[in-house]
């Protein structure tokens, strides 16, 4: 389920109450707070260690997990909806007989986790029978007993829920004052705290902090009945509450006079300028069809990178273990073995877990490996991709680059994607600099709908705001505006990117993969890039 889906699902949960399930069972604001004692979850952990080892298990991993969500839903002057929810459990996953088992249990007591432990290891020798190979894990030294933290300031479940209704009651007062129609405004928050112990000698204690604060203006011509849409141009991020006061140097205005937001967001201020603009969308003219040079802003280069470069570098994609949610991938071991020529020579993307207030930073990933960056496209040369350990060997790789991931103590913990950005430029180059020698092009601000083939090759990605680019200057707002790419013809048509002084994140809080599906949240980031001679197409004649 990625970002849209899930607002999709939520319809912004108008007059309905936000299934419990999906997200563990409700509960009071205040047992947001509360924590499961480490020694208690030591004691757990090494009850299903020993089990598993006992019942002839090579090795044994287990998560202990309390999963916190909030979500606070508001329209127009409403509150809509309050949600908390916690998930609470162990999981137990082995290797016996050369082969994986999982088993998990809600029940916190060292019985019930010590049964799951010998589940899970009946449950590998039974696939033993079937399995072709024997797991291959690649070696991940034991690190003792070690903590990580999301480095937050302020601890957003702390926050009385008075003060989310009224900044977002507030939000939206802004954004009808400012002359819109409609006005949903939403607070996500979440709180992992996980515990990962192993054989190999781990005993991580991890807390780790997300938000998201995305809302939906929409301006109506009451006498066409026409209307348009602007989404917020927040980022969703991994801080706390601080990201919810603004700072003037966060704030970014562009070429044409959008304002986007860096490391703390004013949602009252965004609102003013989505009813502004989303009132504009609704005179602007359509777009033209035909080849244009696109300047791409980061709020919107991040979704293009997650869906043409982020996913189709997973290695299971690529070996087709990933193939019935969303597809395989066009970049084959073949490609990587002969260095293929995946952009041009301005594309250098890394993927990266520890980077600061990304959605996707932790200290060690859930198969207890140290977290790490690394190339992913180096200079247009497609060099790696993303693994775990039982994958490492594959690449002949003596280690995983720590990218595994369940999104509940329930699930089986898998591949999931790094934070995946593309590099900012060498030279010194701004905004206002790239535009200067565009003769005919198009400024692409924000996010917007998109659409991708099962192979991540072909590609048709929207947005927010677009403004035309004539002759070196910003001119009209324009609609109806997206682009159609064929992955390694897009990014070989990059041909500058800004330096790091405009680089900035987006990101996906609701990225799903797998079957059963699983959810994740990751960061992408990069600095205004421009691509030439893109082909762009009116949605509105598509549509009919």
């Amino acid at each position: 389920m990625d970002r849209r889906d899930f607002l999709a699902l939520s319809t912004f949960f108008t007059g309905v109450a936000l299934t419990p399930s999906i997200f563990g069972k409700a509960i009071a604001a205040e047992q947001l707070q509360d924590a499961i004692d480490i020694a208690v979850k030591k004691r757990l952990a090494d009850a299903a260690l020993g089990a598993a080892t006992a019942a002839g298990a090579s090795y044994c991993d287990v998560r202990v997990g309390r999963y916190l969500r909030q979500f606070v839903i508001t329209r127009e002057r409403n509150v809509e909806n309050i949600v908390n929810t916690e998930s609470t459990g162990t999981g137990v996953r082995v290797i016996a007989d050369g082969s994986w088992g999982f088993a998990a249990t809600n029940e916190m007591t060292e019985d019930a986790v010590a049964n799951a432990a010998r589940q899970a290891t009946a449950i590998a020798k039974a696939n033993a029978r079937i399995q072709t190979a024997p797991v291959q894990l690649a070696p991940t030294p034991g690190v003792g007993e070690v903590s990580w933290r999301t480095p937050i300031k302020k601890n957003a479940m702390d926050v009385p829920i008075a003060d989310k209704v009224n900044l977002l009651l507030s939000v939206n007062d802004a954004a009808l004052g400012a002359g819109a129609s409609f006005v949903n405004s939403l607070l996500f928050l979440v709180n992992e705290q996980k515990y990962f112990a192993s054989t190999d000698g781990s005993y991580i204690d991890q807390d780790v902090h997300r938000i998201w604060a995305p809302m939906t203006v929409t301006a109506v011509d009451k006498a066409s009945g026409k209307f348009r849409v602007r989404q917020g141009l927040s980022d969703p991020r991994g801080m706390g509450y601080e990201y919810m006061t603004p700072k003037p140097a966060d704030k970014v205005t562009l070429p044409g006079g959008a304002v986007v937001y860096g490391n703390s967001y004013d949602m009252v201020e965004d609102a003013v300028a989505a009813a502004k603009q989303a009132q504009a969308k609704l005179k602007a003219r359509s777009v033209k069809p035909g080849k244009y040079d696109l300047m791409l802003d980061p709020s919107h280069l991040w979704l293009t990178i997650h869906e043409s470069v982020g996913h189709p570098l997973e290695l299971d994609r690529v070996l087709g273990y990933e193939a019935n949610y969303a597809g395989t991938s066009f970049a084959t071991l073949d490609k990587w073995k002969e260095k293929f020529q995946y952009g041009s020579d301005k594309v250098t993307i890394v993927a990266d877990k520890t980077q600061p207030t990304s959605l996707g930073a932790v200290g060690y990933d859930d198969e207890g490996v140290k977290t790490q960056r690394w190339d992913l496209i180096s200079k247009g040369k497609l060099v790696n991709y993303q693994v775990i350990r039982d994958q490492a060997h594959i690449l002949g790789l003596t280690e995983s680059q720590g990218c595994c991931y369940a999104d509940s103590w329930s699930s089986v913990q898998f591949q999931r994607m790094a934070n995946v950005s593309l590099e900012p430029g060498e030279a010194k180059l701004s905004p206002a600099e790239m535009i200067k020698d565009i003769e005919n092009g198009i400024y692409i601000i924000g996010d917007g709908s998109f659409s991708i083939d099962q192979q991540r090759y072909n590609a048709q990605f929207g947005g927010q705001l677009f403004y035309e680019i004539k002759n070196g200057k910003v001119t009209d707002m324009i609609e109806d505006v997206a682009y159609q790419i064929r992955t390694p013809e897009f990014w070989n048509a990059c041909v500058a990117v800004c330096d790091k002084s405009d680089y900035r994140m987006g990101g996906s809080f609701f990225d799903g993969k797998g079957q059963p599906g699983q959810v994740s949240a990751v960061s992408h980031g990069s600095s205004t890039a421009r691509f030439n001679g893109i082909n762009v197409i009116n949605t509105a004649r598509s549509l009919g």
